[in-house]
């Protein structure tokens, strides 16, 4: 995975609080969302939550009932092989 590749094409998913997922949409209930250790009461504020389907569900921790950004199994190890890689960096 390089820096100056497109960026990723993952699928927004339904609001956390609906109750019946949309069509094309991965179902939301019942997923453990995991808080990032760098996350703290300003900025940096994201969950992750492995979904039923093997995607991953990513969304801003302060904000649960906000749309979820849906990546597939590929595309989450990719980025995770990246930031091992320290192929990303840090924010300015």
């Amino acid at each position: 995975m390089s820096t100056s590749a497109q960026p990723h094409q993952g699928t927004t998913g339904a609001p956390a609080g609906q109750a019946e997922p949309a069509a094309g949409h991965p179902d939301l209930a019942g997923a453990a969302w995991r808080k990032s250790s760098h996350s703290n009461g300003a900025t940096n504020c994201v969950e992750v939550a492995m979904l039923a389907d093997g995607s991953v569900g990513v969304r801003h921790s302060r904000r649960p009932d906000a749309e979820v950004i849906v990546y597939s199994q590929t595309e989450w190890a990719a980025f995770v092989a990246g930031v091992k890689a320290e192929e990303f960096e840090p924010a300015g």
